[in-house]
């Protein structure tokens, strides 16, 4: 009986039981045991004799036939199946070896299953050959051991046997490359891929790179700037190291180091939860290389080892996936931190295949119903520690002028952008000439509204000089030229604040029949001949002068006698020494050995016109504030089935766990851009937020929505250039740092508060609410095209060309 049922186990025969071979149809499988086809011929007839005192008994089961040595115990080449070996499943092969044993210091040859197909027919195949890989260490290449795999198997197994072979402890961290027939080495990322897929084959070499106590990897050592020598022995505070500047990096180290300082994310790192979430299919990732350089950077600046790091292959990183970073450019630190934000969102998403989601709106659906669908909607494409850390709701309502239509809409969002404040008035300095030659110029500081005309500037003027407006003529001065002469029903937005604006006093009455005429005059003097040249040539000086000149006395012999004495003609070059308007509104002639102060100051210019700071909360209020589309973003509304221009507002629902807050520090009109320098207080602890939450919260206990400052990004300078800065609070010793490239400080609080231009975290004071450290990245909008448009070369200076903005 035992025999017989042997057999039926062995053949495949019985109730449930499917057939076993080389190939099969698909479905979950245990692996296949070689077994020597003369010990299985012999054992087969063994059993359908019948007789268990049988000679042909088989004895052990002994594979030796198949072993090219009894001491390697490696597969002879070109084995055929059913002449000289068979398959048996893993049940069959352990009653096998229960009933007759197996030969002496013979291991059991077990084969795993994988799947294959060709036009849709599945089946499975049992790997005979397993593909043999070399594993050596990265500082050992030389004494590499020898592994077999299956073709099925993970990059993840390969490394797991090479950290048992050479005995790696469980706390290092490590990772493989795969040596290529040309010499060069290639890193397997994906430790999910298998052997098949990665194109490994037998004989490759597989480098195992065990990670430095420092946090650099050996393979890029140079990127630090220590020797190895001082690495090793300088023991500092981890996460206390600056960053070298590449060439006008300070942008991106200021954003690295308010992201660095981020508690949870920087824990999440450091402990390695990144590597089984690295996403590498996702089409709007970038196959795990920001994440990997990101977290290389944080564990070099938190190994305690350095005192500064090179952050050249994270430069070369981000330069490789955002364009715009390539090169040496200034940038904006908030753009980069945006970049990094979603570059390091799509590379650890764990949402593997994303799926079509169809948006709703609200439909008068009350709130909670609509916000937990959106924010379930959101989760079900995106959901990575990005996500989990930064990532809040938005109400969005918008209103529709004319039928009324209500749309409400609810939107994650990673930061605020939060709008300043800005003051409806702009001071502008100016010279003012006398008609009297006798009186100097005098330089004005005057206030006018920022959507004012030149009339209102003035008016503005006219009370400093006591001149009526109708009697000025406003004019930008450039290269000793009249650039353009501006009328007073034009904008003041067309004037920029470098520009040299002259507002000129002229006689009253042009208009009238009969009235004065006014005349512009430049100012020249002849130059030195030059070498070989027997003619001389004129250049200007000083600034031109708009003269006016009764219409009677529009003649030629009238305008040369009001002219310079000396001179021939009207067309005639004069020597400046000769010219009676120096010493009045000229001042001294350029190489006259008088100081050169050709003008006074009005006592205007002593009034320092002192901007008062602004609260961050008033920043929030402004940003939740009701506010018109502009034209060029008009709302399309479903039930007028036309674009209109609705009044949109914003609301919170619900805050993350670090909330990130960018001050919009950039003004821009369609001629002329600026940064904002309004200083914005903000308190280091304690910034609450539950009155700008619109989230019903429970009757019982509602937890507040307060934050701690954790980071500062601080720019410094003007629009077209500065430095970037940090102050960051260390998470482990809770003292606070600055941080300006290579070099850190420690830092007290009270500088903190007086920071300008924050781009702060923020954390939350009780452990119960949500967790806010928010880098509040300075500056702000992002211009368009259409704003940077340079306008057109007036007409009045005739071959000179301005820098336009």
């Amino acid at each position: 009986m035992r025999l017989n049922s042997a057999l039926d186990v062995a053949l495949g025969r019985g109730a449930g039981t499917r057939g076993w071979g080389a190939e099969q149809q698909l479905g979950p499988s245990p692996p296949r045991y070689l077994l020597e086809n003369h010990w299985y011929q012999q054992w087969k007839e063994y059993v359908e004799s019948g007789d268990q005192n049988s000679s042909s008994f088989p004895g052990h089961i002994n594979n030796s036939e198949l072993f090219e040595d009894l001491e390697s115990f490696r597969l002879k080449e070109r084995l055929v199946e059913s002449e000289e070996y068979v398959l048996v499943p893993e049940d069959v092969w352990n009653k096998l070896v229960s009933w007759y044993g197996l030969e002496h210091d013979q291991p059991p040859i077990e084969r795993k299953v994988r799947g294959g197909g060709i036009l849709g027919h599945s089946t499975q195949k049992v790997e005979v050959y397993p593909v043999e890989l070399y594993l050596c260490q990265h500082n050992d290449m030389d004494s590499p051991v020898t592994a077999q795999f299956s073709r099925v198997d993970t990059i993840d197994a390969v490394l797991q046997e090479a950290r048992r072979q050479f005995e790696v402890p469980p706390e290092d961290e490590t990772r493989v490359w795969v040596k290529n027939s040309d010499g060069s080495c290639e890193r397997l990322r994906n430790i999910h891929m298998t052997v098949l897929d990665a194109c490994l084959s037998t004989g490759q070499v597989v480098i195992m790179e065990t990670r430095n106590k420092d946090g650099t990897w050996p393979s890029s050592r140079p990127h630090v700037m220590n020797s190895v020598e001082d690495e090793e022995l300088y023991r500092g505070q981890p996460g206390v190291c600056g960053l070298t500047n590449l060439g006008n990096t300070c942008f991106m180290n200021s954003a690295f180091q308010c992201l660095s300082n981020v508690p949870p994310l920087t824990e999440y790192f450091l402990n390695n939860h990144y590597l089984g979430e690295l996403n590498f299919s996702n089409p709007l990732g970038m196959k795990g290389e920001i994440a990997e350089a990101y977290a290389d950077l944080v564990k070099q600046a938190w190994s305690g080892h350095h005192r500064a790091i090179v952050p050249r292959m994270f430069k070369t990183k981000v330069g490789h996936f955002a364009s715009q970073f390539l090169g040496y450019q200034q940038h904006d630190a908030q753009e980069l931190l945006s970049f990094l934000l979603d570059g390091l969102h799509e590379d650890l998403n764990r949402v593997k295949r994303k799926e079509y989601v169809e948006l709703r709106d609200a439909a008068g659906r009350p709130d909670e119903e609509v916000a937990e669908e959106a924010w379930r909607n959101h989760k079900r494409r995106n959901d990575s520690i990005i996500v989990d850390i930064f990532h809040g709701l938005f109400k969005s309502t918008l209103v529709c002028p004319a039928c009324g239509k209500v749309s409400v809409t609810f939107d994650p969002f990673c930061y605020l952008s939060v709008p300043l404040p800005v003051s409806q008035e702009r001071a502008m300095e100016l010279f003012f000439v006398y008609m009297d030659p006798s009186r100097k110029p005098q330089q004005h500081r005057v206030v006018v509204p920022k959507a004012g005309k030149v009339l209102d500037l003035c008016l503005a003027l006219a009370k400093h000089t006591g001149v009526p407006a109708e009697q000025m003529m406003v004019a930008d001065v450039f290269s000793h030229r009249f650039y353009k002469l501006y009328q007073v029903d034009e904008a003041l937005s067309c004037i920029l604040d470098r520009d040299d604006i002259f507002v000129y006093e002229v006689a009253g009455g042009l208009a009238e029949p009969g009235g004065a005429l006014v005349l512009p005059v430049y100012l020249r003097e002849r130059a030195p001949p030059r070498d070989g040249d027997p003619g001389y040539g004129v250049v200007l000086f000083g600034h031109p002068l708009l003269v006016s000149v009764p219409r009677s006395q529009l003649s030629w012999d009238a305008l040369y006698a009001a002219g310079p004495d000396g001179a021939e003609g009207l067309g005639q070059s004069v020597n400046p020494r000769d010219s009676p308007l120096w010493g009045g509104a000229l001042g001294p002639p350029p190489d006259s050995p008088v100081p050169r102060q050709g003008y006074v100051k009005h006592e205007c210019m002593g009034h320092v016109q002192r901007r008062q700071p602004v609260k961050l909360r008033e920043c929030v209020e402004l940003f939740t504030t009701v506010e018109t589309l502009e034209e060029e973003n008009p709302w399309y509304c479903p039930t007028c089935k036309r674009h209109q221009l609705a009044t949109k507002k914003l609301d919170l629902w619900a805050l993350p766990e670090v909330l990130i807050i960018h001050l919009k520090r950039f003004s821009y009109t369609r001629l002329a851009r600026e940064k904002l320098d309004t200083l914005v207080e903000f308190p280091i602890r304690d910034l609450d937020f539950s009155d700008f939450i619109i989230k019903p919260r429970a009757d019982v206990a509602p937890a507040p929505h307060k934050y701690d400052l954790i980071a500062v990004s601080n720019h410094y300078g003007s629009l077209r250039d500065g430095h970037y800065t940090t102050f960051a609070r260390n998470k482990d010793s809770g003292h606070w740092f600055y941080f300006d490239d290579s070099s850190v400080s420690p830092v007290a609080e009270a500088q903190i508060e007086v920071s300008p231009d924050p781009a702060a975290p923020l954390k939350p004071t009780d452990p119960s609410s949500p967790v806010c450290s928010c880098p509040l990245p300075r500056r702000g909008a992002r211009f368009s095209q259409q704003a940077l448009r340079a306008p057109p070369l007036p007409a009045e200076s005739p071959g000179v060309r301005k820098q336009q903005p």
